[in-house]
């Protein structure tokens, strides 16, 4: 006899059973819920998602018409299934990559063909015997070097997955060819259907709703720069001001946007490899200067390295002196400030593909007030200042340093790609207006000579932290 405490087990168990199984429906409506939400979101995020997907699906209705109607299925037969493994295959969200993989498909589909009818000729004049051997010898030996041909850095980024297709379709047509001796109308059959598979991924990426892949690294890189300016602006407001609550939400959102562009390297090379396969639209010309824009964007990362120092900084235990941290708050915000504003205005020259001038007068502000931060901290006003109260704001100091330099040459590497694109130049109407003169600069206009020069003043550290100045004629 079973004792009552076994009895009371199974009880438990199957009451616990119980209550999953009435739980079941609540749990797959939440399920289902979750889903559609995500959905939602997805779609409202970029409604051009949407748009792919009933792309996608009307290229495989076009193709799977070669096994409804019976006059294409009888002379294509199975191989029509090729027709439709291949727009699943090739069709990709942007037009550069579902190009890209439909010239890689359809070329090495060609070319294994017609080595793979080669190799089938030669080996059927060795005989019975011979055939076989000489077969798997061919299949041994493209194979092996198609294979060590992946190797190649520029071959695997752009071409990595026409060989694939090589050695899938030159393994196919000699083995099968084997067993087969219409190995000929095979590879016909087989080519036909594939570019017709890929003809229609391609007519339909780029005739309805075109998604480009070089407008879509264009506009990340301007994205990009967008991000570090408003962190430049965060950075000021959380570190060297008191932010009132609301602000420092808004703040703490902008000091986390950088993150995205630290690990940003593999998606610029795989939209500028895109970007190389598509043709003339646009803005855009045949042979557009992807490469500039990859310099941009590592200078952009370099940039954002740098960020995430300073940010680590705001949640240091390691506090500097309140005296120190005054000294150098009018010159650091300064830095920050115009490098923000350099930056956002290199921004809409990108965005607008326009000349952008103004960016060069808060280039030059922050070197201004850089050379005065250099003059400070060269200064023997430091000499009978404990070394740790300097810790931390000689760091900040630094990284602001490096990140104003590294602004200048993502404002150079943006006039050189203004200049070999050929940006449109600025009306006189829509300049932006002038700077406001900071306090540790002073800007001469010449009336011989149209530049403007700068006078930088060395800061003197005075009583209760506070700056005065001596200008130098």
């Amino acid at each position: 006899m079973e004792s009552p405490n076994t009895n009371q087990e199974k009880a438990g168990v199957l009451g616990r059973a119980w209550e999953h199984v009435k739980a079941l429906p609540e749990v797959l409506r939440k399920k289902v819920w979750g889903i559609c939400k995500m959905s939602k979101e997805v779609a409202q995020d970029d409604p051009r998602r949407v748009i792919h997907s009933l792309k996608v699906g009307l290229a495989i209705s076009l193709v799977s018409l070669f096994y409804y109607y019976q006059p294409l299925y009888e002379n294509f037969g199975l191989s029509a299934m090729w027709a439709v493994m291949t727009v699943v295959v090739v069709f990709e969200y942007t037009v550069g990559a579902t190009l890209g993989k439909g010239l890689n498909r359809t070329m090495a589909t060609l070319a294994a063909g017609a080595l793979g009818v080669g190799a089938h000729y030669l080996a059927s004049l060795s005989g019975e015997t011979g055939e076989p051997i000489l077969i798997g010898f061919f299949v041994f030996v493209q194979a092996a070097i198609a294979s060590f041909i992946r190797f190649f850095p520029k071959v695997k980024t752009r071409y990595d997955y026409g060989i694939l297709v090589f050695i899938l379709t030159f393994s196919l047509i000699s083995v099968s060819g084997f067993r087969d001796d219409e190995v000929l109308e095979m590879a016909h059959k087989r080519l036909s259907t594939i570019f017709i598979g890929g003809s229609a991924c391609v007519m339909i990426s780029i005739f309805v709703c075109p998604v480009w892949a070089g407008e879509e690294f264009h506009y990340s890189i301007a994205e990009k720069l967008e991000i570090l300016g408003d962190f430049l602006e965060a950075f000021v407001d959380e570190y060297f001001t008191t932010s009132k609550e609301g602000d420092s939400k808004d703040n703490k959102s902008f000091l986390e946007g950088h993150k995205s562009i630290l690990n940003s390297k593999s998606s610029e090379e795989a939209l500028a490899n895109f970007a190389r396969w598509e043709p003339g639209h646009g803005k855009f010309k045949f042979r557009h200067p992807w490469s500039q824009y990859l310099k941009i964007g590592a200078l952009s990362r370099q940039c954002a390295y740098r960020m995430e120092a300073l940010k680590e900084l705001l949640n240091s235990n390691t506090q500097g002196s309140p005296e120190i941290h005054c000294t150098i708050q009018e010159l650091c915000s300064e830095m920050s400030l115009e490098s923000s504003k350099a930056l956002k205005k290199l921004v809409v020259s990108i965005r607008t593909m326009t000349m952008a001038s103004s960016a060069d007068i808060h280039i030059a502000n922050s070197k201004a007030a850089l050379k005065s931060l250099k003059s400070l901290l060269q200064s023997n006003l430091w000499k009978e200042t404990d070394l740790f109260s300097l810790v931390q704001p000689v760091t900040v100091a630094s990284l602001l340093i490096d990140i104003v330099e590294c602004t200048e040459e993502i404002a150079d590497s943006v006039n050189v790609l203004a200049s070999i694109v050929d940006f449109d130049v600025e009306d006189a109407d829509e300049k932006s207006p002038k700077t406001s003169q900071s306090p540790n600069s002073e800007c001469a206009k010449n009336d011989n000579n149209p530049h403007v020069v700068i006078l930088i003043e060395e800061p003197v550290l005075s009583d209760c932290g506070k700056t005065t100045s001596d200008q130098h004629k």
